[in-house]
């Protein structure tokens, strides 16, 4: 879709540049200037806090403007690309996890995202469900319901927004909000740690994978597409 865009801008008389995460797309597509990053999906610009790689990825970036008139594809090298991180169904649960409450490991949680915010100046990728974060405790409570295959809902979703879409919101709301609080937590962290911290070490990074099975067994259509990106 990206370099779909870039190909309307350029016939628009604008200069663009494409930062591709899958090569085979830009090969067919062929933006005018594009860098193919090795990197996995969600890691554009590389490790998350590495200043200094997410300059350097800019960088060769902007260097295409100096190219002669494309279609340019150039690739950024592999050996500073990330570790490919494993599906969340890949890896070890903690058995002891499962005593744990979501809803208090949550809020055990608050005060770290909390101060994440605080030196971020705001920043976050927490938002998408509409829910402030302090009320995720009801968030928490349909998502379990949901998982154990009632008829549930919340009253704050929004009337045009499905009730999966909804979910899915939600789901990545609660990831974006785990991460930043453990990055603040402990800000040394590499990604695959968090990756594998979330997946294997935390109730809600349990609960997630049971509201992806029961969706992707729905007849629906829409459920299962959703169900595909709620767990990885």
């Amino acid at each position: 879709m990206v370099c779909v865009l870039a190909n309307v801008f350029e016939e628009a008389g604008l200069c663009t540049v494409t930062i591709a995460m899958v090569r085979e797309h830009a090969e067919r597509v062929k933006p005018a200037r594009a860098l193919f990053v090795p990197f996995p999906f969600g890691l554009a610009l590389g490790k998350p806090n590495d200043a200094a790689l997410q300059h350097r990825i800019m960088a060769a970036a902007l260097d295409l403007l100096q190219k002669p008139i494309g279609p340019v594809l150039e690739d950024f090298p592999e050996d500073e690309a990330p570790p490919t991180l494993l599906q969340a169904s890949a890896l070890p649960k903690r058995d002891d996890v499962k005593e744990t409450d979501a809803a208090d490991e949550l809020t055990a949680l608050r005060a770290y995202y909390e101060r994440w915010v605080k030196d971020h100046r705001g920043r976050t990728a927490v938002g998408l469900c509409g829910i402030p974060q302090r009320r995720w405790r009801g968030l928490i409570r349909f998502l379990q319901a949901y998982a154990r295959g009632e008829e549930a809902d919340m009253k704050e979703r929004p009337s045009d927004v499905s009730l999966e879409q909804f979910i899915r919101y939600g789901a990545d709301d609660l990831k974006a909000f785990y991460y930043e609080a453990r990055m603040a937590q402990r800000p040394s962290t590499p990604s695959e740690e968090l990756h594998t911290w979330f997946w294997g070490e935390t109730a809600v990074g349990q609960l997630l994978p049971e509201v992806g099975r029961r969706m992707a067994a729905s007849e629906d259509p829409a459920a299962k597409a959703v169900a595909f990106g709620i767990a990885r």
